[in-house]
């Protein structure tokens, strides 16, 4: 007997360097890949979302960072059988001369700096595949204040 689908939690780290631009990964695996991501994955049972936001930026860049702001959500939903909600957090690195690292090489390919300007360009790109992953075009989208949101807490 199939289990029906349901709606599961994701959170978002937005982790910025000194020129305002944040990290961004580029997947892989069936689920977005080559799309553009930020650090972050599933809320586990009983965790604050801020704990999951620094816990999965570690796990996946090696970056040690403090969560410090709720900014946002959004509502993905992917297909018929895959929906996500996606909290989005604002962190900032422990030590600011610290570069991420690929420590998932099997679900990321890179982790790069870009700004909010890249991360338009890449979205208005209109390939038919995406550049973007789909809660951050979502994030844009439904919330364009989130570029002065993250500026302000900077």
């Amino acid at each position: 007997m199939a289990t029906a689908p349901v709606v599961r939690v994701g959170v978002a780290a937005i982790v910025q360097d000194a020129q305002g631009r944040m990290v961004t990964g580029t997947r892989k695996g069936s689920h977005g890949h080559g799309q553009w991501q930020f650090p972050g994955g599933h809320l586990e049972v009983g965790e604050s979302y801020f704990s999951c936001a620094e816990r999965e930026t570690l796990e996946e860049t090696g970056l040690v960072v403090k969560a410090e702001k709720f900014l946002a959500l959004t509502n993905d939903v992917f297909s018929a059988t895959k929906h996500y909600i996606t909290i989005f957090v604002l962190c900032r690195r422990a030590d600011e001369a610290q570069e991420p690292e690929v420590l998932e090489p099997e679900k990321c390919e890179s982790w790069k700096w870009r700004s909010w300007a890249d991360v338009k360009v890449a979205i208005a790109g209109g390939d038919e595949t995406p550049q973007v992953f789909l809660p951050i075009v979502n994030l844009l989208k439904d919330h364009p204040e989130i570029e002065t949101l993250v500026g302000d807490s900077r």
